[in-house]
């Protein structure tokens, strides 16, 4: 999923975030859940925000959905350009660049 930090806000690029499907996987849906229940803003046709609070839970809660197995690797790690510099800490373990 690409994404950027701007002002010590995560975003995640609103076109690669999971899609809520009525009837659809249950893991798939859970995933959109999840991913939305921690993000400070997760508007339709938007890129959610994450504050700095819930990155630890987002890397933990990425780890977790990319070892089920029921998940692509570009659908559980972030993607920062390489103008964003370095990746804080507490992202690295599921990100890398584009």
């Amino acid at each position: 999923m690409r994404a950027r930090i701007d002002n010590q806000i995560l975003f995640i690029y609103h076109e690669d975030l999971p899609e809520f499907k009525k009837g659809g996987s249950v893991v798939r849906n859970s995933y959109f859940w999840a991913l939305r229940s921690i993000a400070a803003h997760a508007s339709r046709y938007r890129d959610w925000e994450y504050e700095p609070e819930v990155w630890l839970a987002l890397s933990r809660m990425l780890l977790s959905f990319a070892e089920s197995g029921y998940l692509g690797l570009r659908e559980t790690l972030l993607e920062f350009p390489f103008s964003q510099g370095e990746i804080p800490s507490l992202l690295r373990d599921v990100s890398t660049f584009e």
